[in-house]
């Protein structure tokens, strides 16, 4: 199919949208689909699939071009957790998420001085922003472990969309405009990085060509290393995860990183190795729901299901005071649960019989008050408590994006990139912006989550697959901080619970329950808080505060995740985009 028959078939399905009750129209099709944030990402993923990659190819392709088409949110310098369903094969998890660097130690954060361009009076223990909170740049070698594993082209081929998008030029999206425009007076703290995103001294403005030629010669360099090696595929695309990991562009992430203050060393990049791993599951009604381990907080909404299986949620009705009372203090519950026994395994016991069980989520459900709000943090008692003393805080994170891809053959890509999101530290001519996901970490003694050397963050990051019979059923990633799973607990409960369309359910009304100890900064606690969007009716707003809920009235689309979700049935495949971040679909 050509791109002139790709715009075609974009502008028959607008026609129709009148006739939808959605504000996007649905998209659907019978062989294929990539779901990202822009057109850009979406038309490399497609370009894969035309010259017959399979899923896992065309999703490595997005989510490159979403390095540098959507650096807003994400960069090359980021992570990703990755769920992988390959047709007959069991779900697998990759964790593309770096390690904190050998340096980086509780004694070095508690001690540190604070950074010019921190905010005076919110400085956090780890820094939010800047060169200090970078771990090791993960989401490369997870693209390439998938690529190399699962898939079937070269990385030259799933390559080429992304330089050409950084050579040649790109027209930039009103949102990555507009956090250039408002980041200036901190991005100009770090020359490196105004140059990169400021060629001619001043912001772009949206829909003006935007070239990141560094960034494009990196990747350039990266497909050079390919083809001049000798050996199979497998032997030339390790070739490339090398030249980043062990040769030259380590090299210049770790001589920028030293000569600025940072705590990346040759040596931590020379070690990393992204890996393979287990995913968890639970049932919900006949369904298996797949997310990353206990590294992220993909397990939440396992729990919250768990939970929830055991009320009549179609009965009480969709979005009423009960239904929303109901999903808000299993959520709260869950994410108790999160706050004080997730964190990487590799480092702690992970207590994960007990949080995963059908017993537990039971014993659990009784805590509910089907009449009143719970104020209290109310992790399981199982294991020693912690003193957890933060402070009250009402959190705006702007982070992460999202790719879905389903091929003619049914193999199925669920990716959440993140980090490396404006404003970013650039590691000098690489092009390359680092994370700051550091900042995920806690200083606590005997958390799991502990800053420790060589230790994973506990991610908020959170793709999701679901099967039923062991076939795939639905793929749904968000961005959205710590709202990620609720969002997409609400949406999926739409969809298997309600009878949705995706394109019905990521437009739906939600909630935002801010009852958790944020993942980012200061960890802010925000006991009770609830935001609802405009479009659930006032009497239930009202309902709610009754019950003693810290009810919040935000705009009618105001939650803070933006979900694509593609559902697989009867062969045809059903794509939801969410409006609240412009999210993209295409399928044929």
């Amino acid at each position: 199919m050509t791109i002139a028959r790709l715009a075609a078939s974009s502008l028959i399905l607008a026609t129709c949208a009148l006739a939808q009750r959605t504000m996007f129209p649905p998209v659907r099709g019978s062989r294929e689909m990539v779901g990202a944030a822009n057109n850009q990402e979406v038309e490399a993923g497609f370009r894969i699939l035309m010259q017959g990659g399979n899923a896992v190819d065309a999703g490595v392709a997005t989510v490159l071009a979403a390095a540098v088409t959507e650096q807003s949110r994400f960069g090359l310098g980021g992570e990703m957790p990755l769920l992988v369903k390959m047709k007959g094969k069991p779900v697998v998890a990759i964790s593309g998420v770096g390690t904190a660097p050998a340096r980086a130690t509780v004694e070095f954060y508690r001690s540190r001085t604070p950074d010019p361009w921190e905010q005076r009076g919110r400085t956090a223990p780890i820094p939010s922003q800047g060169i200090k909170a970078a771990i090791l740049p993960g989401v490369f070698d997870g693209l390439i472990l998938a690529l190399k594993t699962y898939g079937t082209m070269s990385f030259g081929q799933v390559a080429a969309p992304a330089i050409e998008y950084a050579i040649q030029g790109f027209p930039i999206a009103e949102e990555n405009a507009m956090f250039l425009r408002n980041y200036q007076s901190i991005i100009e703290f770090w020359p490196v990085s105004k140059a990169f995103f400021y060629p001619t001294g001043e912001p772009p403005a949206r829909g003006d060509l935007v070239r990141y030629q560094p960034l494009g010669r990196t990747l350039e360099a990266l497909v050079k290393v390919e083809k001049k090696k000798r050996g199979n595929r497998a032997k030339k695309i390790e070739a490339v995860r090398d030249f980043f990991y062990k040769g030259e562009i380590a090299r210049k992430i770790a001589d920028f990183s030293q000569a600025n203050g940072g705590l990346i060393s040759y040596e931590d990049l020379a070690k990393f190795r992204a890996e393979i791993d287990q995913p968890r599951s639970t049932t919900f009604h006949g369904f298996d729901v797949h997310k990353t381990s206990f590294w992220a907080q993909g397990p939440v909404m396992l729990q919250a299901l768990n939970i929830l299986e055991g009320f009549d949620l179609r009965a009480m009705g969709h979005n009423s005071p009960e239904y929303l009372h109901t999903l808000v203090e299993a959520v709260k519950l869950a994410f108790a649960d999160r706050d004080r026994y997730y964190g990487d395994p590799k480092f702690s016991k992970i207590p994960e019989e007990i949080l995963l069980s059908k017993d537990y989520a039971a014993e659990r459900r009784k805590l509910i008050d089907a009449a009143h709000a719970s104020m209290e943090h109310r992790p399981g008692d199982f294991a020693p408590a912690l003193p957890i003393s933060t402070s009250n805080a009402h959190i705006i994170v702007q982070d992460t994006t999202c790719v879905e891809v389903v091929d003619r053959a049914g193999n199925v890509f669920s990716a959440t990139p993140s980090g490396a999101w404006l404003p970013s530290v650039i590691a000098g001519d690489s092009g390359i912006p680092l994370s700051t996901r550091l900042q995920s970490f806690v200083l606590m003694e005997g958390h799991p989550n502990q800053l420790q050397p060589g230790k994973r963050p506990r991610v908020t990051l959170s793709p999701t697959i679901v099967t039923r019979n062991g076939e795939p059923y639905i793929a749904m990633a968000t961005p959205g901080g710590d709202n990620q799973d609720q969002a997409m607990l609400q949406v999926l409960l739409n969809i298997l619970v309600f009878g949705m369309t995706p394109q019905e359910a990521v437009e739906a009304p939600r909630f935002q329950s801010e009852h958790f100890y944020s993942s980012f900064a200061n960890h802010g606690f925000s006991p009770g808080r609830l935001n609802l969007e405009d479009r659930i009716p006032k009497e239930t707003a009202d309902k709610l505060a009754a019950m003693g809920h810290g009810v919040n009235v935000t705009g009618g689309w105001a939650n803070a995740s933006a979900p694509v979700v593609i559902l697989l049935r009867d062969g045809v495949l059903h794509g939801g985009a969410d409006p609240r971040r412009a999210r993209f679909i295409f399928g044929r």
